[in-house]
């Protein structure tokens, strides 16, 4: 076998770790607590392991990819030196500075964005704040925490945004949480929930975004 095929290895649990009290303990009144990992001892089927190699026969590394988006964007929330050419997306965004959304945590995946909420700025003929603008809100809070994933040569776009308005808001700071639900290779499903300074729920949304690759990604 050469040094970049796969070393197969097949393992039993029982092999590294003695069973016996747990065997007695089944052996009682409470034999079905007698497991181990969801497994009971005895009863191991053994699994196939496969370990990557090196051409120089030494271990594959399986460190996570470096997220260069992630990096930016946690270094202009610290404080940090952040260098704007080098990610291909632009941060802080046009309509974010214009709206006046502050970004307040950021993770893999995830986003949290705030905003000063002011009929007398953001107000619909009710008096009350647009509706747009929480829409607006939950989908920059939603491209944030997406645009984490972004590795060299990605981008993305979104396919939809469902609103729900639970309350409504006047004047008031609002924040709006964003994670992703399901990550699949090209769609991912996030949800955001906006609540406003007492905690309490103003809106959800829910949007699912696609991510571009190749001449898909070019120009967007």
């Amino acid at each position: 076998m050469t040094a970049t095929g796969e070393v197969a290895m097949q393992t039993s649990l029982g092999q590294f770790l003695d069973c016996s009290n747990l065997r007695d303990h089944a052996s009682g009144r409470n034999a079905g607590a007698a497991r181990l990992n969801g497994l009971t001892c005895g009863l191991v089927t053994p699994r196939r392991h496969a370990i990557h190699l090196t051409p120089q026969g030494a271990p594959m590394s399986h460190e996570p990819p470096r997220l260069p988006i992630l990096d930016h964007l946690q270094r202009l929330l610290d404080g940090r030196p952040a260098d704007p050419t080098a990610i291909p997306l632009r941060y802080p965004t046009a309509i974010s500075q214009l709206l006046g959304f502050r970004l307040v945590a950021v993770s893999e995946a995830m986003a949290a964005i705030e905003l000063e909420a002011d009929p007398e700025r953001h107000g619909n003929q009710q008096g009350t704040v647009h509706g747009g603008l929480l829409c607006e809100l939950a989908d920059a809070t939603i491209g944030t925490a997406h645009s984490t994933l972004m590795q060299p040569g990605e981008t993305f776009t979104s396919i939809d945004l469902d609103a729900t308005f639970v309350r409504p808001v006047w004047r008031t700071r609002l924040r709006a949480h964003a994670w992703a639900e399901h990550r699949g290779r090209t769609i991912a499903h996030y949800r955001c929930d906006i609540q406003r300074e007492d905690g309490k729920v103003v809106a959800r949304m829910a949007s699912k975004v696609m991510t571009l690759r190749g001449e898909h990604a070019q120009g967007r």
